[in-house]
């Protein structure tokens, strides 16, 4: 390797390769096309972020600055994480690593490609809107990573990864890399790849889950689960625990909930904007906050120091997210806990997973919070109750974390503050006040009697005429009643 990135990664402590790096280096630094698949947690982002960085040309070197290579993730997180990592590999050689994401400013990403970037780390959608309008220029791409690929590769970001495809070099190297590779999602990638190698670091159980992860699979009740959980959190000597629900209003109401009980929690999912979630990892990562509820958008490729613990408040969809859930601890050769809480509602589900993974928890035990194996599988103190106790409220709690404007589109501005909820989608333009328009009112319409009279301006309806005829009525309806007097009521 270039001596320049090895001391970079050096001073970050990393000396050693895992399994999945060890295998892919020789093939991706020969320029072969390669699908790596490995475990949670074993390095696989350097698996494929050195190569990419041995072939860069830096601008010392006579680098033109236009993107040399590209990665794309399926999260925003994630994207921040690997160009975070690139950047620190490639610091000694000067390499230029640029995150390109949505739900915040266009200015600044489209500023740092006109200065120069050697690799671009991005999301499908903002990658493309950058590229159509000219600022990000792919024709010089001669590497094309695809992270989490059985996620990029699955029906909702497919037509968006056959679009890129359609805009970088034809003749390019392509690596795919994720812990879960299903046989389709392999089939279809061999359809744009050339001659790739299908690396699998662990055997045939590559889809498994990590030996090193202790489950806990517990049948629990809805109501119950709240309580349940604050015990959960009281575990002697755990450290950072990560959360994990289904939807986002379960995520904000179970983050809210823990506040109100004494714990330092914070929520990630989609309905916050793009400012409030870097902020929530920021203090979780800094350790201002203990407790991060997330939706799957958490789930994959994650890497915080210092996850003691999962818990899955709710069941996960499929063996492939429970894999990604609790593929958060247990990391590079650390030990950690998974728990998982299914309603009666969802073991069937459960069941399936069960079943996919050939785990032992076919069956789990009903559980509540005051069912002793709790205490006993958990380690948490019998005194433990529902609320952590005054003194062990020792931590600065996510107001402690600066939250960043970062100039986020489709963000509504209520109360001047930034970055709260409020979904944020590229290109939507904050919502504008309406204007105020005069109404006019008109009542008894042209109905006049048959003397030639006007209506009066206020009645209600005009009166039929004396001369036979009745003249044409105006009716005014609110709320499905009718008003007026009483020949409206007898028509």
């Amino acid at each position: 390797m270039h001596p320049d990135v090895v001391a970079a990664l050096a001073e970050v402590g990393i000396t050693r390769t895992f399994a999945i790096q060890e295998l892919t280096l020789p093939l991706a630094l020969a320029g072969h096309d390669l699908i790596g698949q490995a475990r949670t947690g074993t390095g696989k982002t350097l698996g494929f972020g050195v190569p990419l960085l041995q072939r860069i040309v830096p601008p010392a070197e006579g680098g033109d600055g236009v993107p040399q290579a590209l990665v794309v993730v399926p999260t925003r997180e994630l994207c921040v994480q690997v160009a975070r990592d690139l950047a620190t590999a490639g610091s000694k050689r000067g390499i230029r690593v640029q995150a390109i994401y949505g739900g915040r400013a266009y200015e600044p990403q489209v500023s740092a490609l006109k200065g120069g970037v050697e690799v671009v780390v991005g999301t499908p959608g903002r990658l493309l809107d950058l590229a159509e309008q000219g600022h990000l220029i792919l024709g010089k791409v001669r590497a094309l990573v695809l992270d989490e690929a059985d996620e990029m590769l699955d029906l909702g970001f497919l037509p968006d990864i056959e679009r890129i495809l359609g805009m970088v070099p034809t003749q390019r190297q392509t690596m795919l890399f994720s812990a879960t590779m299903p046989g389709p999602i392999v089939t279809l990638s061999r359809s744009f790849m050339t001659q790739p190698t299908h690396i699998r670091a662990h055997g045939n159980d590559e889809g498994s889950t990590v030996p090193q992860t202790t489950q806990f699979i517990y049948r629990a009740h809805n109501l119950d689960k709240p309580e349940l959980l604050a015990r959960v959190l009281q575990s002697r000597d755990r450290g950072l625990v990560m959360v994990f629900c289904r939807t986002k209003r379960t995520a904000q109401k179970v983050a809210d909930d823990l506040v109100e009980r004494g714990f330092a929690a914070a929520a990630v999912h989609g309905d916050l904007g793009q400012g409030a979630r870097e902020q929530a990892l920021r203090a979780f990562r800094s350790g201002k906050v203990d407790v991060l509820v997330a939706t799957d958008v958490a789930a994959r490729g994650i890497d915080v120091t210092g996850v003691s613990h999962v818990v899955n408040y709710q069941c996960p969809e499929d063996e492939k997210t429970y894999v990604h859930r609790i593929g958060r601890t247990g990391r590079a050769g650390h030990t950690g806990v998974a728990v998982t809480l299914v309603d009666w509602d969802d073991i069937p589900r459960w069941q399936l997973i069960n079943k996919a993974l050939e785990l032992d928890f076919e069956n789990p035990p009903e559980t509540y919070s005051t069912s002793p194996w709790v205490y006993t599988d958990l380690d948490v103190p019998e005194t433990a109750t529902g609320r952590l106790p005054r003194a062990q409220r020792t931590r600065e709690g996510l107001d402690a974390e600066v939250l960043e404007d970062l100039g986020e589109t489709g963000k509504k501005n209520r109360g001047g503050q930034s970055g709260q909820r409020g979904p944020a989608r590229d290109g939507d333009e904050p919502e504008r006040p309406r204007k105020s328009r005069p109404r006019r009112r008109t009542r008894g319409g042209g109905g006049a009697a048959a003397s030639g009279e006007s209506a009066p301006a206020e009645a209600p309806v005009a009166a039929a005429g004396e001369g036979g005829a009745p003249a044409r009525r105006r009716r005014r309806r609110r709320g499905g009643a009718n008003r007026g007097g009483g020949s409206e009521s007898a028509a």
